[in-house]
């Protein structure tokens, strides 16, 4: 099935080629944003809405704002079938799909970070990748003891700019996607995969939050 839109998936308003390729419209608040602000979708053959995630899949790109309360606006009110004018099935659990995909793709990017030498395991390492400004996002295991990641955080909390911090999975999650035993601790260090990993766990905070709750009542 071809899907038609009146609107063209790439926008003219920004000043360079360049930048028109990032821009893309919000089809729930119309809204003209960044790419990495957004969730691309499209139709398959038989007309049902899935997500994009990594922006590469053939046909009309549909694109919605990366959070729960966008995604689940547009499939209750039709905005797939609005935007690609023809009726499009887009089902009920699109923000969980979305969710499901973003975490596997940060994952994999993570096994990625750590056989390029960007990412750095251990609270030893990570103690001292943290303390030497090197990086920029502390991940600890959902699941790990409290206490290491006490100490890891006063040790962010001396330097000027902290590293931002994810808690979103657990130790066993993190040692397989990395091919390690027993991961509780890592350090992202800053650089292009850092900045490219970071747009997608953006994305995927406007699904779930980033640490746990309990975490923020830790001192």
């Amino acid at each position: 099935m071809e899907i038609a839109t009146s609107e063209p998936d790439t926008l003219p308003q920004p000043a360079t080629l360049a930048e028109t390729s990032r821009q893309r419209r919000d089809l729930v608040s119309g809204q003209v944003m960044e790419e990495a602000r957004l969730v691309r979708f499209v139709a398959g053959p038989d007309g049902v809405v899935f997500p994009d995630v990594a922006r590469k899949l053939p046909g009309r790109g549909l694109w919605v704002a990366a959070d729960r309360a966008s995604v689940d606006t547009a499939v209750r009110k039709g905005g797939f079938s609005r935007a690609a004018k023809t009726r499009l099935n887009a089902p009920a659990d699109l923000a969980d799909q979305v969710e499901a995909l973003l975490r596997a793709r940060i994952l994999n990017s993570l096994g990625l970070a750590r056989r390029s030498g960007a990412l750095i395991s251990g609270f030893e390492g990570v103690s001292t990748a943290i303390a030497t400004g090197k990086a920029v996002w502390l991940i600890e295991a959902s699941d790990g003891a409290e206490d290491g990641r006490r100490k890891l955080r006063q040790v962010a909390r001396r330097l000027p700019v902290p590293p931002r911090m994810l808690g979103v999975f657990n130790s066993e999650e993190l040692s397989l996607a990395l091919g390690l035993g027993n991961v509780i601790h890592l350090a992202f260090l800053a650089g292009r995969s850092a900045k490219s990993w970071a747009e997608d766990v953006e994305r995927l905070s406007g699904f779930r939050p980033l640490l746990p709750e309990s975490w923020r009542e830790e001192p």
